[in-house]
């Protein structure tokens, strides 16, 4: 799955973020970033391996991303942007065995190959509702240098639901801050999304200085974890819609409150009736694929915030539910989810243009699920031939340094408490290497 926060190769008012200038005026934009990724673990302590496990013995791995970001401004309230990408490299053991992969970079099919694709094709629309003209950043969802303070964005074409939704400041960027999925990402957000981590539809956003409002429809893939989309809206959609706040809680110091919940409507399983069939022996062993039914539903919820506490010092949150009946179907194997953590410049060791990390994880799943996967199912990432249920805990922290400018590099270190939520298995440590280019 690839979520890629491109919003640090727009943001050039700061000299050290790109090797190249870019006008803040021009109606065209041409930019583009690569990141690398190298992984390791050790030899950790398993009873049993299975099919879709992270695999005990030694491993490495380096995934490479490569991004061409384009765009043209066509009036003051209108632009185009078009993203070309590739992925190339694998992650650790094909990004099998972990709810919570190490890599968010990596996707999920290595067989798809490096070849570059579509990322992004949007069209963007501003509807003024009044106040003043308001200075912003470019960035990859908008040229635009000035909006206006109240305003509805609409955006139609081809996109990742994650530009839009469950965005963090200090916990959504592999670029720059963490590697884990369910660190980046809410994990129970099964948002909609082809194994690259994009997708089809519109999104229609209000936004003022206190509030925004945005809601989104969106296609669902024909699989689990699959390629193809589905193209027919009355049987399989996502609807996804998000409140956010900016509340006035400590004086001058930032805080943001962000309230999502998510309806999926697809070609998904259901974990009991699977588990049913098995024990009742209909099935030779629990198969999720074998119990599919158009048109069922999957939803959840997620809480995020963030809270700037100095100058240099930030915190974040997540929690995040989904109901466990049925499979999960678009991002990973996570029914509820909460995480933790913050970031802090630093200024302190005169390196300004540095930041550290770290994060605490807590991802679990339902009973049906456990069960499903106890008795020997396997789902899209997950299935050790059986399994002693624990919540998969995960302790990430990076630090990432400014090398030149628009080169910087990042050492990562994760430790992982029950991977699969199998406490027949590790705890695993996987130090992570990152170097990151934006021109």
């Amino acid at each position: 799955m690839i979520l890629l926060a491109a919003s640090s190769a727009f943001a050039q008012s700061d000299d050290n973020v790109s090797l190249f200038n870019h006008s803040s005026s021009s109606r065209v934009f041409v930019a583009g970033q690569v990141n690398l990724i190298h992984q390791q673990h050790p030899e950790f302590f398993a009873k049993y391996t299975g099919e879709n496990s992270l695999r005990p013995e030694r491993e490495k791995a380096t995934s490479s991303v490569m991004t061409l970001y384009t765009g043209g401004q066509i009036t003051k309230s209108t632009d185009i942007l078009f993203d070309v990408e590739s992925a190339g490299g694998r992650g650790l053991s094909d990004a099998l065995g972990l709810a919570g992969f190490t890599n968010v970079d990596v996707v999920r099919n290595p067989t798809l190959g490096s070849k570059p694709y579509l990322a992004r094709l949007l069209f963007h629309q501003i509807i003024s509702l009044g106040g003043e003209k308001i200075r912003v950043e470019r960035n990859f969802l908008s040229l635009m240098p000035e909006k206006p303070d109240k305003r509805i964005e609409i955006y139609v074409g081809k996109f990742s639901v994650a530009d839009f939704f469950d965005t963090n400041s200090i916990g959504s960027d592999s670029h720059f801050q963490f590697m884990n999925w369910t660190t980046v990402n809410n994990g129970a957000y099964d948002y909609s999304a082809d194994t690259r981590g994009y997708t089809y539809g519109a999104v229609v956003d209000y936004e003022s200085s206190t509030r925004s409002l945005r809601f989104a429809e969106t296609l669902m893939p024909k699989v689990a974890n699959g390629i193809d989309l589905d193209w027919n809206l009355r049987r399989a959609r996502a609807e996804n819609v998000e409140f956010q706040m900016l509340p006035q809680l400590w004086a001058e110091h930032k805080t943001v409150l962000r309230l999502l919940g998510y309806l999926n409507h697809a070609n998904m399983g259901d974990y009991r009736q699977a588990t049913d069939a098995f024990i009742q022996g209909y099935d030779p062993e629990p198969n999720i694929e074998a119990h599919r039914e158009q048109g069922r539903r999957k939803f959840g919820f997620g809480l995020n915030g963030e809270q700037q506490v100095t100058g240099t010092l930030r915190v974040f949150g997540r929690v995040g539910w989904n109901e466990g009946q049925h499979e999960s179907f678009a991002y990973t194997e996570v029914n509820d989810t909460a995480a933790a953590g913050g970031d802090f410049m630093g200024h302190r060791w005169k390196r300004t243009n540095d930041k550290v990390g770290v994060a605490f994880i807590s991802n679990g799943i339902s009973g049906d699920h456990s069960r499903y996967l106890q008795l020997g199912g396997k789902g899209f990432l997950l299935g050790d031939g059986t399994l002693t249920y624990g919540r998969e805990k995960t302790i990430e922290g990076y630090y990432t340094a400014r090398l030149t400018r628009g080169v910087f590099a990042s050492v990562d270190l994760q430790h992982i408490t029950n991977p699969g939520y199998n406490k027949d298995r590790g705890p695993v440590f996987v130090p992570s290497l990152r170097l990151h280019l934006e021109f």
